[in-house]
């Protein structure tokens, strides 16, 4: 059966929203002084990136726990680009992930990311169809300091296609 999930929105005056889960949960979503709001609250374009950021991160810390990987600190930052015209979709999202531990599998981190931008995050695989998203990681290894980037993991309408070498 599939999931359901229900959420409610009033109007609160100028251009500002109080919306409501239907877990109980309450923001405030509002616009610019320039677009006639008043900037109290998330633009509704903020919450598809925070909840990607949401998804994408518990995906993940799920799965590394999954692989024992002693991750003692994750930090996400996204950054989206919006079309042109209307209705102004995101084209393309870079999210960096750094990922912070002691003896971190490089290889296990970058299968958590790939499982989660390719599998499992159900608001990735719905901004993937218009957005390239690249997922761009970091390891900081929490005795040394040392920071090594790894390969990114990037999907959506736009990634190259995987090309095998028949020779």
């Amino acid at each position: 059966m599939a999931s359901e999930k229900f959420a409610t929105a009033q109007f609160a005056g100028g251009m500002k929203f109080t919306a409501r889960s239907g877990s109980g949960h309450e923001l405030t979503m509002d616009t610019g002084l320039n677009d006639g709001g008043e900037n109290a609250g998330f633009s509704p374009m903020e919450i598809p990136l925070i909840a990607l950021l949401g998804c994408t991160g518990m995906d993940v810390v799920s799965t590394l726990r999954k692989m024992r990987q002693d991750v003692t600190n994750y930090e996400m930052s996204g950054h989206g680009v919006r079309a042109d015209t209307h209705p102004k979709v995101f084209v393309s999202i870079e999210i960096e992930h750094v990922f912070t531990g002691s003896t971190l599998s490089a290889t296990s981190v970058r299968r958590a990311v790939e499982l989660s931008a390719t599998r499992y995050c159900s608001v990735g695989g719905m901004l993937q169809k218009t957005a390239t998203i690249a997922n761009k990681i970091t390891l900081v290894d929490a005795t040394s300091g040392e920071r090594t980037s790894l390969e990114p993991v990037i999907v959506g309408p736009n990634t190259p296609a995987d090309t095998t070498d028949d020779e």
